[in-house]
């Protein structure tokens, strides 16, 4: 497995490597949900890169870019265990050296939900993404379906800006209880874990409620807000179009519930698909 530091390095790396090439881009802090992509990429690819980069850009000034897990040896020893083989891991300086002014707008479909939430943490995602992409040069590039908004962004991003490659989404993975993982799990403590599977619970009465019938999103939402409890905090709970993240005037089919809460000062984000019945 090569470990590349710099763009200059991941293009020599990769000069004449098999294809189809897969990339996977991380923040490091590896989980199950990204072995789930890891794997299958190697499964899909004659080529697998994956990249390890905490971006500076999608962070707000009062986020946890500082104290954002790291975990960049372990995260190494598993990505060779898994026939990775490339990792790509810049630092800030490369990633952005001074005089860096460039970014990607990815318009109105960053604005809402997390993207109101977190102004410009969208422009972020896609300004890394195009870079990576760029880099790397991909045939398919690997996330996962847990962030919902995220996936629409670089969907909009892919197509706009003909760039020619394929957006592979791995189902979310959970823990036996619901929980999605995200490296971010880590700073719950016993009692926030214990309440964190509600977030997919309210979803999944969404999701319940419109297979009964319901086609009214506001009402349907509903039902899924009575399943949240304190001490857990309600950031947005919704039906949205998963392409645009509008939300409909009624359910169709497929939809997506998207949810997220805060419990203490982290906040979980879930989304689940909307299938109707006959």
């Amino acid at each position: 497995m090569l470990l590349a530091r710099t763009p200059q390095d991941v293009r020599a790396a990769l000069a004449g490597a098999a294809h189809p090439l897969g990339l996977v881009p991380t923040m490091g802090a590896l989980h199950a949900g990204h072995v789930a992509l890891v794997r299958r990429a190697r499964a899909q690819c004659a080529t697998v890169a994956v990249s390890i980069f905490v971006n500076p850009l999608q962070f707000g000034p009062n986020e946890d870019f500082d104290r954002y897990p790291r975990a960049f040896d372990g995260d190494l020893a598993t990505l060779r265990a898994e026939g990775v083989d490339l990792v790509y891991a810049p630092s800030v300086e490369t990633m952005y050296p001074a005089g860096f002014a460039t970014s990607v707008d990815p318009g109105p479909l960053g604005e809402r939900y997390e993207g109101a939430l977190r102004p410009g943490h969208f422009r972020g995602v896609a300004t890394v993404c195009m870079k990576l992409f760029s880099t790397v040069l991909p045939d398919r590039a690997y996330f996962g379906a847990k962030d919902g908004q995220q996936v629409a962004v670089l969907r909009r991003l892919i197509a706009d800006l003909d760039l020619g490659l394929e957006l592979v989404v791995e189902p979310t993975v959970r823990e036996p209880d619901g929980l999605a993982l995200s490296s971010r799990n880590v700073f719950l403590d016993d009692e926030q874990r214990k309440l964190a599977p509600t977030l997919h619970r309210a979803l999944d009465a969404i999701a319940r409620a419109v297979r009964d019938g319901e086609r009214d999103p506001v009402r349907a939402v509903a039902r899924g807000r009575a399943e949240l409890r304190a001490p857990m905090r309600e950031a947005y709970l919704d039906v949205v179009d998963p392409a645009t993240f509008v939300a409909p005037t009624d359910v169709r089919a497929g939809s997506l519930a998207i949810g997220s809460a805060w419990l203490g000062e982290t906040r979980l984000i879930d989304n689940e698909p909307i299938e109707m019945t006959p």
